[in-house]
């Protein structure tokens, strides 16, 4: 017995120092770009170059496994947020139309891209690969986006659109074709996503503006009780916790229950938005991103650096071109860069596709590792490229469909 609780302390204590080294790039990171104004890079890109440091790789001195938990939330929180940030009558309007074809443009260029790959025998996992060529990391670029001005205006309603696009397609797309169990059960767990949020779209409906329920919502939301918050971490949690064999779907689960929260929150929308960033991006969401940096296997992508620099330019061919021609006579020449740009930027799911791969062992190690080390770059580069290119909308602007109000 006091064998076990030695264990414990020393498992507390490792995931203390972990939680500590990453809180120390979580903090340095915004000061660092306060400190040096002309260093216009995302935060995320220090986030990720912080977790290398200190990663079991360079300076070991935080451990990714003792965090995976809090890394896991944070990454719900990244899909939930995007997923909230989405205007549903952009889907009715001519930017998710346009979203729409550029996706599966996208996916017939990767398909043929990577045919030709396999008959060479670059890669083995032709349908992960050619997915992975097609995603957009909407839920990391948000952030980004907002604090540069770019939601705001046509070019937003847009950007929004195609990033939309870009993760909910493929999320749906590896759900059903590249899920660790049987296609049934990967079809019976999105089943089961479309039905929680018809019946939370359902429950906001049917509460009475004046009735009970409505008023301690209403009356417990700020303060001490926060309760519209803690509901949500717990439909978060409570998604993540059911779906934990299924990653993905619980990805999507966060994404979709985003979406429905939109709804379900009314005129609280702003209120609860600012709510969900202070408890995202103030504690969970940093801890995602250093940990990510902090699993990149740099050995694997400095054996096969060809390989990453192959993936690298075929994103921005595959995701990013087809915006050029797309977006053709709606958006300025300046805006069709920054959109392709933006709309090849990718991560979160291309680590998830890549564990599957390796899991499944369709997918060669080197693949995985120049996959993730690609990702890692566009993050690296094409937002700070969008963002260099950035000519904020004027405030009055009016937008296609404003990112920061609720959907009617």
């Amino acid at each position: 017995m006091k064998e076990n609780l030695q264990v414990e302390d020393v498992d507390v204590g490792s995931a203390l120092d972990s939680l500590l080294a990453i809180a120390v790039v979580a903090a340095l990171a915004p000061l660092l770009l306060g400190l040096v104004p002309r260093l216009r890079v995302p935060q995320v890109v220090l986030l990720l170059a912080g977790g290398i440091v200190i990663g079991p790789q360079v300076l070991g001195l935080a451990s990714p496994v003792s965090v995976q938990a809090l890394a896991d939330l944070g990454l719900g929180f990244v899909f939930l947020l995007a997923g909230y940030e989405i205007d549903q009558r952009l889907y009715r309007q001519d930017a998710g139309r346009r979203a729409l074809l550029a996706w599966f443009v996208a996916l017939a260029l990767g398909l043929g891209v990577t045919g030709i790959l396999a008959a060479t025998g670059f890669v083995d996992a032709f349908v992960a690969v050619a997915l992975a060529l097609t995603t957009t990391a909407l839920g990391t670029l948000v952030p980004v986006l907002r604090e540069n001005g770019m939601l705001r205006g046509r070019l937003g309603g847009h950007l929004l659109a195609n990033g939309a696009m870009g993760e909910l397609l493929p999320i749906l797309a590896i759900a059903v074709f590249l899920g660790i169990s049987s296609r049934f059960v990967a079809l019976a767990s999105l089943g089961a996503v479309v039905v929680l949020a018809v019946l939370l779209s359902l429950a906001a409906r049917t509460m009475r503006p004046g009735g009970r329920m409505a008023g301690i919502l209403r009356d417990h939301q700020h303060e001490t009780s926060q309760i519209t918050l803690r509901l949500t971490v717990l439909l978060l949690v409570l998604l993540l916790a059911v779906t934990e064999r299924f990653h993905l779907d619980a990805v999507l689960g966060a994404f979709v229950a985003g979406m429905v929260l939109r709804r379900w929150a009314g005129r609280s929308a702003p209120a609860l938005e600012e709510k969900l960033d202070v408890a995202g991006h103030g504690f969970l969401i940093p801890i995602f991103f250093v940990y990510s940096g902090m699993t990149i296997d740099l050995h694997a992508i400095a054996s096969a650096p060809v390989r990453v620099f192959v993936f690298f330019g075929l994103m921005l061919l595959v995701r990013g071109m087809p915006a050029l021609l797309i977006y053709l006579g709606v958006l300025a020449a300046r805006e069709r860069v920054q959109t392709m740009l933006v709309s090849a930027t990718a991560l979160p799911l291309v680590v998830a596709l890549t564990t599957i791969g390796l899991r499944n062992g369709t997918m060669l190690p080197e693949n995985a590792a120049a996959l993730v080390g690609a990702a890692v770059l566009t993050v690296l580069v094409f937002p700070t490229l969008a963002v260099m290119l950035n000519r904020p909308a004027p405030e009055g602007t009016t937008p296609d469909a404003s990112p920061r109000h609720p959907a009617v």
